[in-house]
């Protein structure tokens, strides 16, 4: 059995002690002890879901066509990840995986890699017909996949992702968003992690997505809570509190009840992140964690 050496407290004996690498870059093995914690932040999150939520877990992958619609590939195709596979009778696969350069015979699937746990709802609802006077909210989760560019602590490939989607009217969304963001800071208290909620923007790709994360900006669509990971300076993200306005409605004729387009918003957890938040502030001895930590992730 494999097990990770627990050394200091600081960062590298941290990770050492909670993440196993691989050969790839930003992907790792869990181990027991984070996944301890990954499970209590579950049911910490879960207790805090608000009445007549539904609840949808996805797989790790998508429909290639919905999130072609969705505009992701325009807006993130530097973050995302497709599903190939060898094609072709026994033979031509056969003579493919001889070959030194194998993996250029890959063709692209009709499914491509989760970028967020979010995606697959809009369609989902929408098919479903109007949506009630009263709004949506939709518990949502899966393991996600970015290409990130760097992979220093806290910037995994592969993670997971918990959210909380909210389909309505504008008024209805904007009023969630503040309801979560009040909460957000209510839960990293309950956890004794410090923390701060800023205006962000997503990384949208090349010139014209530099003018979109300005747009976002200006129009305070998007939040993050910062919890200091890698260092007091520059905390990491680890949940996001996001106004989508119209866009999904546009996408899938996601309408209200009396016809308008609806809105869309959601809060969304790095569990991962949050785990290793957790780790950072209050080291790898759970029996020395604050009592109100313990108790609140089932510890």
């Amino acid at each position: 059995m494999l097990i990770a050496p627990v050394i200091e407290d600081d960062l590298d004996s941290l990770t050492q002690a909670l993440l196993l690498p691989s050969p790839v870059g930003g992907v790792y093995a869990r181990t027991g002890l984070f996944e301890q914690v990954i499970e209590g932040l579950s049911f910490f999150i879960s207790r805090h879901r608000e009445p007549e939520t539904q609840v949808l877990r996805f797989p790790p992958v998508m429909s290639r066509a919905e999130l072609e619609k969705s505009g992701y590939l325009h807006s993130f195709p530097h973050l995302l990840g497709g599903v190939s596979c060898l094609k072709g009778d026994e033979a031509a696969i056969r003579a493919a995986v001889k070959q030194p350069d194998w993996a250029d015979e890959l063709s692209a699937t009709e499914l491509v890699l989760s970028p967020a746990a979010c995606y697959p709802v809009y369609p989902m609802a929408a098919a479903a017909g109007p949506i009630p006077a009263k709004g949506l909210i939709f518990d949502v989760a899966s393991d996600c996949f970015r290409h990130e560019s760097t992979h220093e602590v806290g910037r995994f490939q592969t993670f997971r992702m918990r959210e909380f989607v909210c389909m309505g009217t504008p008024d209805q969304v904007i009023e969630f968003r503040t309801r979560w963001m009040f909460l957000a800071q209510h839960m990293a208290k309950l956890l004794e992690l410090k923390h701060e909620i800023v205006p962000a923007s997503d990384p949208f790709f090349g010139r014209a997505g530099r003018l979109a994360a300005m747009s976002q900006l200006e129009q305070s669509l998007k939040f993050e809570l910062l919890i200091p990971i890698r260092s007091g300076e520059e905390p990491t993200a680890c949940m996001s509190f996001n106004c989508h306005r119209d866009h999904f409605s546009t996408v899938w004729h996601l309408v209200t009840a009396n016809g308008d387009k609806a809105h869309t918003g959601c809060v969304a957890f790095g569990l991962d992140r949050l785990a290793l938040a957790i780790f950072r502030t209050h080291g790898l001895d759970l029996t020395k964690w604050p009592a109100l930590v313990r108790e609140n992730l089932s510890i």
